[in-house]
């Protein structure tokens, strides 16, 4: 049991997965700081406010049903999804975009040892 669980533990995959888990909760942070701090201000200068919970809202036997939340909750994933495309996604696709132009790959030593091979086959 414990050679399994080590083995499991030992697999890239749940490394990477940690790793992409405690990076993306970091990560977190800043995302919500740019939304609530920066994107819904602007929405709300813009528009009034940001907050759209009380759309549609009323009553029932006292108990306040607001519709409006589910708007701002679709709201904010869209504006999330936003800052992550156009402040993380886009940047990191250009950057790589850059390194594969730059730099042709070199071939590794065992195609250079082939290709000796087949040139040396060949005469």
């Amino acid at each position: 049991m414990l050679k399994g669980f080590k083995e499991f533990i030992s697999r890239g995959n749940a490394i990477d997965l940690a790793v992409g888990v405690i990076i993306g909760a970091a990560f977190k942070t800043i995302v919500d700081a740019l939304v609530e701090k920066v994107i819904n201000p602007l929405i709300g200068g813009i528009f009034g406010k940001p907050n759209f919970d009380s759309v549609g809202a009323f009553q029932i036997n006292g108990a306040e049903v607001m519709p409006g939340a589910i708007l701002t909750a679709i709201i904010n994933f869209l504006l999330i999804a936003f800052a992550l495309y156009f402040f993380l996604v886009v940047p990191m696709n250009k950057l790589n975009s850059k390194k594969k132009e730059e730099a042709p790959a070199e071939p590794s030593d065992e195609v250079k040892l082939l290709t000796e091979i087949r040139d040396s086959l060949a005469r």
